[in-house]
């Protein structure tokens, strides 16, 4: 059954990605600018969105107000208005880019003796880039050098660039928590290359507990408090090395490592039996078939995340978020049932996994 909606990458909903609010440290004033800047993202006007940044300067708005209460403001609000199916996925391609325009427009000040040197970059394969910016520019305008890697950094390169920079802390970005294996594997090897690693993004979850599962030396839920805590003391130095299930003992199941080995034999499994007990699904036309095959990898995706850090609320919290994406949209609810149902018989000898898609299905069946 299609969920019909756009690629779970390309969503922008604040369960998954997308700038977090700013703290509630921030500067009232900015409410007026966010509102001028939201208007040049819907006109896509790059200049205006440059003259709102400079404006809210001249008008007494410092640099890092401008950063995080204006401009991570509206990028917030795109993630917000895109759920609710309001923009469409080229708007918010828009108007991160245009955001992105705007960052670049704010002064930026060389101070004579940096507090010290940070890394700052997105977990590999995760791709949405605005937020690990966002704390890479506060830190600038705090007075740190900042080394800004940007989205989708392999983890061998980042250990290659802690070596010939030797940073004093590694701040990690993650948006989907479909990247938290990766972000585990990233966090182990920095710290057993010598730094400290602050994490902070949606898929560490709003408390930080995910974070704080990994073994990573720090969390912060946003820009400001990121910054706030690497200006209050220095991060603890990493414990000494150790593998990945002394943190998930969890794992020593082999859940994850077999559902996750077989995710593509899953999709197209769970993608024949629906073609062969809905038989309106045979009539797809070939873009529907393509993103029902997608809409089957995302929840399989999240599924293997979920085995992985043993959160079923990972898995029942992106099904609900999916829920309410496709009920925006005009689509039942009812269409992720089928495909939940096909994927639990063939997982059948998985009791975490039937679990979790139980649980899973039972919220849904709530929203009935």
């Amino acid at each position: 059954m299609s969920i019909h909606t756009a690629d779970v990458d390309d969503r922008s909903g604040g369960h998954h990605v997308g700038a977090r609010p700013t703290s509630s440290h921030g500067d009232e004033r900015a409410a007026r600018w966010a509102d001028r800047l939201w208007s040049a993202v819907l006109a896509g006007d790059n200049h205006a969105a440059v003259d709102v940044v400079g404006d809210a300067l001249g008008a007494g708005l410092d640099a890092e107000a401008v950063l995080l209460d204006v401009i991570g403001a509206v990028q917030h609000r795109v993630g917000v208005e895109w759920a609710a199916n309001r923009m469409s996925v080229a708007g918010e391609h828009t108007a991160t880019a245009i955001n992105d325009r705007a960052i670049a427009a704010l002064p930026t000040g060389r101070p004579g003796a940096p507090r010290g040197r940070v890394t700052v970059a997105c977990v590999d394969q995760e791709w949405h880039a605005l937020p690990a910016r966002l704390v890479a520019e506060t830190l600038r305008l705090r007075g740190w050098q900042v080394d800004y890697l940007g989205a989708q950094v392999p983890t061998a390169h980042l250990i290659g660039h802690i070596h010939r920079t030797g940073p004093d802390a590694v701040c990690l970005s993650g948006s989907l928590a479909t990247r938290l294996p990766l972000a585990h594997r990233a966090i182990t090897a920095v710290q057993a290359a010598g730094p400290p690693v602050m994490t902070g993004g949606l898929a560490f979850g709003a408390d930080g507990r995910y974070a704080r599962l990994l073994g990573a030396d720090a969390w912060a839920p946003d820009a400001r408090a990121a910054a706030d805590r690497l200006a209050a003391d220095p991060l603890p130095r990493p414990a000494p090395a150790h593998q990945v299930i002394d943190d998930l003992p969890h794992l020593g199941d082999q859940e994850y490592t077999m559902v996750a080995g077989s995710s593509a034999r899953l999709v197209r499994d769970t993608f024949h039996a629906l073609q062969e007990r809905f038989p309106f699904v045979r009539d797809y036309t070939d873009e529907q078939r393509e993103r029902t095959a997608e809409d089957l990898a995302h929840i399989v995706d999240f599924l293997t995340a979920a085995l992985y850090v043993d959160a079923p609320e990972i898995f029942t919290g992106f099904l609900g978020w999916t829920a309410d994406v496709l009920s925006a949209r005009g689509v039942p609810v009812q269409a992720l049932i089928p495909g939940l149902d096909l994927l639990e018989e063939q997982l059948r000898d998985f009791p975490r996994a039937r679990n979790y898609i139980g649980a899973g299905r039972d919220a849904l069946t709530t929203r009935l």
